[in-house]
């Protein structure tokens, strides 16, 4: 959980059921917000209440007071609750196996009681110094996280999930078929395959079935040798030869041709080549990518492509998602291409107009990034002032909506005092406890947004 900036004071939330303790925890830690808990429940409750970045947890608690089981179970919710929250532990001097029990489930660090107040003092403050660290860490994360590989920039979840798994396969010499959309970057992608794997020092060659010729097609791959037919001239390396010890990628697979598909198959079971014309086996040394926008599975039922070349070439299975399922992305994407055409054109174009922003987010794009790339080019080109308007863009027009932070909010906190209540059965008390606020904050959220609840006087139907 994130910490709230608002706050005056770094919180720290004491789970102690002596009230002796609780005392004394509270009044030696006056630069922090110590909240107190004395069960698992006030725990959980106060955990989505105040969001600490520290806890204290004794494991003793009630029912279990003179065992661990309650306090190992509460830890247990609450690092589920919050992963990133710093969990100390507290235990007798006679249970320090349960205490490294506890660190080992999750548990930032221990103390034992009777504790040096000194030492404890030490333990919390470096917590917090180190949730402080992370929580920077995972905003410049954040921050950076759009230009997710070389040539790719998303701030989508599903893309960056993707490039996720481009950045695991890399290194493995493993076939990678990337299964997309026409437009949606699959040689980028394939091109960030090769910069990270070893082979980066080498070749990167690109074939595209879709736009050779059949009868070209195999000299093209393969190769062939002096006077193999009319015009063959001189012995000549095909591409996969060519991509020799780098990477060989083959665009629209779903194009080859049944009577290549075989000849591709055998290089990839024997990986040898053999030039037309000839008869020598060529070994060659290559990582192969392919990529398609075809339904694969249907063109095998259609007996159009071979099921054997599709398990070969399917070793790992990249599926990438179209623009229009990429929140966020048209517009990030937008401003990308609009900087790289007005310093290319000498045009004075600074930005879009809010009718534009939401046309570029309201548009499906059915040709996805190449579409939208060949839409901001001719805007910039066409563009008469310093902002491209929805006309520019030749896209239907759409009003602009307001991203006023109030209302999303609103719009949010409705929404989860909704569920919450539903979850609770309408029982006030339990959703409280649900969202971590108090009873009186949320008959004030209930009487705001006109929800109804169960109460003493008024139980819900």
């Amino acid at each position: 959980m994130a910490e709230n900036p608002d706050r005056a004071k770094p919180v720290l939330l004491v789970v102690e059921d002596d009230p002796g303790l609780q005392k004394q925890l509270k009044w030696s830690f006056d630069d922090l917000e110590v909240v107190i808990a004395g069960d698992r429940q006030e725990a959980l409750a106060a955990l989505r209440r105040h969001e600490p970045a520290v806890v204290t947890l004794d494991l003793g608690l009630p029912p279990d007071a003179d065992g661990v089981s309650e306090g190992l179970a509460t830890l247990h919710e609450m690092l589920a609750l919050a992963p990133a929250t710093k969990v100390i532990v507290v235990s007798g001097n006679q249970d320090r196996a349960n205490a490294v029990k506890a660190v080992g489930m999750g548990a930032y660090d221990f103390y034992q009681k009777p504790f040096d107040l000194e030492v404890l003092q030490l333990i919390i403050k470096r917590a917090f110094h180190v949730a402080q660290l992370e929580a920077e860490n995972r905003k410049l994360q954040r921050l950076s996280s759009s230009f997710a590989l070389t040539g790719i920039l998303t701030a989508a979840e599903p893309m960056l999930k993707v490039c996720r798994t481009i950045e695991k396969v890399a290194p493995v010499d493993a076939t990678v078929l990337l299964l997309g959309e026409s437009g949606t970057g699959k040689e980028l992608l394939a091109r960030a395959l090769h910069e990270l794997s070893p082979r980066a020092g080498k070749r990167f060659v690109a074939i595209n079935c879709a736009a050779i010729p059949e009868t070209l097609l195999e000299s093209e791959l393969f190769g062939y040798e002096k006077g193999a037919f009319t015009g063959a001239s001189k012995q000549t390396k095909g591409k996969i030869e060519y991509a020799d010890g780098g990477t060989f990628f083959l665009d629209e697979v779903g194009d080859l041709p049944m009577a290549l598909q075989a000849k591709l198959l055998r290089f990839l079971q024997e990986r040898v080549v053999e030039r037309l014309g000839g008869r020598e086996e060529i070994p060659v040394d290559v990582r192969v990518v392919c990529a398609t926008h075809r339904d694969l599975s249907g063109l095998i039922a259609e007996g159009r492509f071979r099921e054997d070349l599709y398990y070969r070439i399917s070793e790992i299975t990249v599926a990438i998602p179209p623009l229009r399922e990429r929140a966020g992305d048209a517009a990030l994407l937008a401003q990308a291409f609009l900087e790289r055409f007005a310093e290319q054109f000498k045009k004075p174009v600074k930005g879009f107009t809010p009718e534009a922003v939401a046309a570029l987010e309201a548009h499906t794009w059915p040709g996805n990034v190449r579409e939208l790339e060949n839409c901001i080019k001719r805007a910039v080109i066409m563009s008469e002032d310093g902002r491209i308007g929805a006309a520019d863009l030749g896209l239907a027009a759409f009003a602009a909506e307001p991203l006023n932070l109030r209302q999303v909010r609103e719009e949010a906190e409705r929404r989860a005092v909704t569920r919450a209540l539903a979850r609770a059965a309408g029982n006030v008390a339990r959703a409280a406890e649900l969202l971590g606020v108090s009873r009186p904050t949320l008959y004030d959220l209930i009487n705001r947004y006109g929800l109804v609840a169960k109460t003493e006087n008024n139980p819900a139907p």
